[in-house]
């Protein structure tokens, strides 16, 4: 708990045995009341691992993509009563020791969504971030602070924190179930006028952790660009588009299988 708020961490994973207990042994319980993990049908280890840790396990028989995971992470969150809901990829990509700076930024009630940003300071490069993958990130970054009307100086970060009202309210079940999901996500987030904020969060890049291809990520970006053009269209009341509708799906139906710890 903080400041009254129950604070649930969700890990949407595949294949990540090598780095899991790595991510939970720093999770913070002093204020994380409880982590839910979700294995998108992993060929490793990562389910006997995290039953073996204790965690609450969620199991898709088949694999169902990135973004369909978070919808599992988000909608079992939610059914705990879940006041405020982090995403910590089980790949040691993001410092899960700063769980407690972005949880209270929602806590503090001034934001409804918190971002880690591995973009703000001077680490993601030393971090080892692809030089390609940065300058990608500064540049469609800088598109979509120009078609969304907004300033964030990192769209594209896994390490981020949602309100209760955030996930209930916006239209997730319109979003795709791939890596775009994400990006989607903030998009709505700003269309529907939410509050966003942003911590400094450094990042590791090493063999083990996840990492989308080449081919996979100009596919992003081309997708990413869509997105804020789809935003802009409906803006300006020259289109409309179901992710943008709130009155579009929330959160589906059961669809996976929940594992005994």
């Amino acid at each position: 708990m903080l400041n009254g708020k129950k604070v649930v961490v969700v890990m949407p994973a595949y294949n990540a045995s090598r780095t899991l207990r790595q991510t939970y042994d720093e999770v913070p319980f002093e204020i994380v009341d409880e982590v839910l993990l979700v294995d998108d049908a992993s060929s490793d280890e990562t389910v006997a691992l995290a039953r073996e840790l204790g965690l609450t396990t969620f199991l898709h028989e088949r694999n169902l993509g990135y973004g369909k995971n978070q919808k599992t992470c988000y909608r079992e969150a939610l059914k705990r009563d879940a006041d405020i809901v982090i995403m910590l990829h089980p790949d040691y990509q993001y410092s899960p020791r700063l769980l407690t700076s972005l949880a209270g930024m929602i806590a503090s009630g001034h934001y409804d969504i918190a971002l880690g940003s591995r973009i703000l300071g001077v680490g993601a490069l030393q971090g080892g971030m692809p030089r390609y993958k940065y300058v990608s990130n500064r540049f469609l970054t800088a598109v979509q602070n120009l078609l969304l009307g907004y300033k964030l100086s990192e769209y594209h970060t896994g390490f981020r924190a949602f309100s209760r009202r955030v996930l209930k309210s916006l239209p997730l079940e319109a979003d795709t179930d791939d890596f775009l999901f994400d990006n989607e996500v903030l998009a709505q987030a700003i269309y529907f006028k939410f509050n966003i904020g942003e911590i400094s969060c450094p990042t590791k890049y090493f063999p083990e952790a996840s990492s989308i291809s080449f081919k996979r990520s100009v596919r992003y970006g081309l997708g990413v660009l869509w997105t804020s053009l789809k935003f802009r269209m409906q803006k300006m009341g020259l289109a409309k588009f179901r992710m943008f509708d709130s009155d579009s799906a929330k959160l589906l139906p059961d669809y996976y299988e929940q594992l005994s710890k």
